[in-house]
């Protein structure tokens, strides 16, 4: 068995619908004289990664080989056959036309263009003046090369120094030029080496320079004559570490990572012995104090003391109040069940979504490296989100079936058909916004003629997926969650520890801020970001400045460290809630957690001004509309775990006090 085939254990329920034909040779193994074939991705300005476009955009010329386009069968851009995920990744593998043989000699091919028109100077002088930059694959490694430079006078390009190891290490050192000055001309790179190193039969490294000295200013009417010099150098570097090389160590495994990681650690203790001090101590002397008022009611009149040994008086018990008050409320069902029920739903979704794919990434030295293939973490993303769409019915189901027993609707014995309302909505509320947002980046995509436009008959294969996977499993969860469990012999409301009252209480008014929802959640937001931004640096970094994210460890490491302060810093918000007698505590613990989006956002846009050269309306548009979707989704995942501990506090404390 192959190792591709070993790398995506558990797709083989999607075989026919996801996945393509494996980049490069099957195996990456050669035989002495077959072909090696090198495929041109895409080109555009280094600044804008989304502004891509195929690699013929630009005038560059054919090579004269046997698959030039003026020879029968030739292969030179012929597209290649893609996955799912390499098209959402946006890449468009074209057949470069060159003829590389794996017979160790070196080589060069080369072609000349047609007489540049005033068209194709434009073009060239756009590419050069925003560092356009090319991409190219050979044997599934990546290649960058520059288009050009912008230099003063003609005589300076033979003494331009170039310090950098490849081209992709200057166009990290070069800027751009917002305008062409009269004494300044846009020059091309005509000459592109090719260093291949192998190790027996396999390939283990590629690199591509550009050579100073073959600039060429650009002038209408002139005759560009491009070359490509391949050549062959054994090496013994070994085939499994060959994609090292592309990962920043230095930046990803920086002590500021490390640190950042062991201060999110402390943040978590800190908050759990918060919670363990502040709450614990506060309704150990809240239970003593509503026991005593029982005992009193009962006629008692042994004395009490405090946890502190202290005697009670009967000044500081008379009046019973505080979060016991609203035993009667605090189970009641939030506002809009329904839409809460599919968010709740949705919810789970994303949580066992996220963690099933970050694990899928972590094991990546079991199953293939997930950075070492086009588009594979995109794939686990589809498989998880269409195989997890069960939890979300299931979870929406079971939390609409608890809580709609104590609605005013359900007290009247009225029959509903809002399960329904709610499997729809579980169904359609994420996809729906998801589509809409990714349809008109499609659509400005399509209108700018990018490679990042997803193909028609990727998108009939994704609804594929969803219409016959997701939907159908999402329905069967909802019955489960409808239906499980179900005990005939017990009353719909026997799992609250307190009944709900027929008559909802009054909320009080006039309470401090930190009685207030509105001044609790932003704080609880603040906190749970505080955790994860030096992560979320990493991570915007590896998206929108073309690194390898890698760290997967760490990234499990911040996910597990932000539920749980997600979860401490709702249970904190709720009580102080609870405390003020606001037994509406359900939307305020699912916001609590979701305000971490919020600032996700608001640093998304400090990044976006402040760490990137981004610029035109395509990536502006492109950069916060999958900001959006990053920090929808995250709110999401983030309301629903700070619901969650939540829930599960509330209970908790309900059952060990004595209620009427």
């Amino acid at each position: 068995m192959t190792m591709p085939m070993l790398r995506r254990p558990f797709c083989g329920l999607f075989l026919l619908l996801i996945s393509g034909a494996t980049a490069g040779t099957i195996d990456h193994r050669y035989k002495k004289g077959e072909h090696v074939e090198l495929w041109v991705n895409k080109v555009g300005p280094y600044a804008n990664p989304q502004e891509a476009y195929e690699y013929y955009t630009l005038p560059y010329c054919a090579p004269d080989t046997k698959h030039h386009p003026a020879n029968k069968n030739g292969r030179h851009n012929e597209w290649k056959v893609q996955s799912i995920g390499e098209y959402l990744g946006g890449h468009a593998l074209r057949h470069s036309g060159h003829d590389i043989t794996f017979d160790f000699q070196d080589q060069t091919e080369g072609c000349t263009t047609k007489p540049l028109t005033d068209e194709d100077v434009a073009k060239f002088t756009l590419a050069v003046q925003h560092r356009w930059f090319y991409q190219m694959y050979l044997d599934d490694l990546p290649v960058w090369g520059m288009v050009g430079e912008m230099l003063p006078i003609e005589s300076e390009k033979a003494s331009l120094k170039v310090d950098e190891k490849d081209d992709r290490d200057r166009l990290e050192h070069v800027a751009d030029i917002s305008e062409v000055s009269a004494n300044m001309h846009p020059y091309v790179y005509t000459v592109r080496n090719l260093s291949i190193r192998y190790n027996g039969d396999q390939i283990v490294q590629v690199d591509l320079t550009s050579d100073p000295k073959s600039l060429i200013k650009v002038l209408k009417g002139s005759k560009l004559e491009f070359k490509l010099h391949v050549n062959w150098e054994a090496t013994t570097d070994q085939f499994h570490s060959r994609f090292d090389r592309y990962l920043d160590h230095e930046f990803f495994k920086h002590p500021i990572h490390w640190f950042s990681v062991f201060n999110s650690f402390m943040m978590v203790l800190f908050l759990m012995g918060l919670v363990a001090l502040i709450l614990l101590r506060t309704l150990k002397k809240d239970y003593a104090r509503y026991g005593l008022v029982a005992d009193m009611e009962e006629g008692g009149d042994s004395e009490q003391v405090d946890e502190d040994g202290k005697p009670i008086k009967s000044a500081d018990h008379t009046e019973d109040a505080g979060w016991k008050q609203v035993h009667g409320d605090v189970f009641r069902a939030p506002a809009m069940l329904p839409l809460f029920a599919a968010l709740i739903g949705t919810g789970w979704q994303l949580v066992v979504l996220t963690a099933s794919v970050i694990l899928f990434a972590v094991l990546g030295p079991l199953h293939g490296e997930v950075h070492e293939e086009r588009g594979e973490v995109l794939h686990a993303v589809i498989v998880c989100y269409s195989l997890s769409s069960i939890v979300a019915g299931y979870m929406s189901g079971k939390f609409f079936k608890m809580y709609y027993p104590t609605t005013a609707a359900a007290r009247r014995n009225e029959k509903t058909s809002l399960w329904q309302l709610v499997m729809g909505m579980t169904v359609l509320l994420l996809p729906t916004v998801t589509v809409l947002i990714l349809s008109f980046l499609n659509l400005v995509s399509l209108i700018y003629g990018t490679i990042n436009t997803i193909p028609f008959l990727v998108i009939i294969k994704l609804f594929f997926i969803w219409v016959f996977i997701s939907v159908p499993l999402c329905v069967v969860g909802t019955m489960l969650g409808r239906h499980g469990g179900s005990d005939p012999s017990k009353s719909p409301l026997e799992h609250f520890p307190c009944r709900v009252n027929a008559i909802p209480r009054p909320i009080p008014d006039d309470v401090p801020w930190y009685g207030k929802p509105a001044g609790l959640i932003p704080l609880a937001g603040l906190l749970s970001f505080g955790s994860i931004f030096i992560e979320l640096y990493y991570v915007l970094t590896s998206l929108w400045n073309y690194k390898f994210y890698h760290v997967y460890g760490f990234l499990l490491g911040v996910y597990s460290i932000l539920a749980i302060v997600v979860g401490m810093t709702s249970i904190i918000v709720v009580y102080f809630c609870l405390n003020a007698e606001n037994y509406l505590w359900q939307w305020t613990a699912f916001g609590s957690g979701a305000s971490t989006a919020a600032y996700v956002f608001l640093y998304g846009v400090y990044y976006f001004f402040f760490k990137t050269q981004m610029h035109g309306f395509l990536q502006v548009v492109f950069y916060f509309g999958y900001m959006s979707l990053i920090a929808l989704n995250l709110g999401l995942l983030c309301g629903t775990l700070g619901h969650g501990a939540a829930h599960s506090f509330v209970k908790a404390i309900f059952q060990n006090v004595k209620v009427d």
